[in-house]
């Protein structure tokens, strides 16, 4: 049996966490999105953690997630969208004999996607600029699955058949 976790990262608004609940649901296995278990852990919003903490307190926070979670089996894992471009924690999920698959999207499409959203402490910045400046650690990663004008259960079948190809 293929134990491995499946590992969802990408920018905000690819698609993370839908497709991750999706796949969970159809492979019969837990769900697990960082940034909720982060929440969970710290007690309080993602929002609340920056302003209190700092940016950099919540990275720490998602680096001992990241260890952690690449030492467990049979999950399907979402990743915030920042987690997978720090080299090192890349590297932990990479070796971790995880399936990684970042999703991406057009601009246009994550705008669409997100617009409506006021609890992203990213959002009040310059998004696109966030963006351009983490498209070499996305793409550093070899599994790449667009979403940009694609249904999610169509997005969970393609991580699936690459989950199953790459026992």
């Amino acid at each position: 049996m293929n134990d491995r976790n499946i590992v969802i990262t990408g920018f905000m608004g690819t698609g993370k966490s839908t497709v991750g609940k999706l796949v969970a649901e159809q492979l019969a296995r837990p769900f697990l999105d960082t940034d909720d278990e982060i929440v969970r852990r710290a007690g309080k919003p993602i929002a609340e953690i920056f302003a209190q903490q700092g940016e950099a307190a919540f990275r720490q926070m998602e680096g001992r997630l990241c260890r952690f979670l690449a030492a467990q089996r049979g999950y399907v894992i979402s990743t915030g969208g920042g987690m997978l471009v720090d080299a090192g924690n890349r590297q932990v999920m990479l070796s971790a004999s995880a399936l990684v698959v970042c999703l991406t999207a057009t601009p246009d499409a994550i705008a669409e996607r997100v617009s409506a959203d006021t609890e992203r402490p990213l959002l009040k910045g310059d998004w696109r600029a966030l963006l351009e400046k983490r498209r070499s650690a996305y793409e550093a990663i070899p599994c790449q699955v667009d979403t940009s004008r694609r249904a999610p259960n169509a997005i969970a079948e393609d991580i699936i058949r690459l989950w199953q190809s790459s026992r």
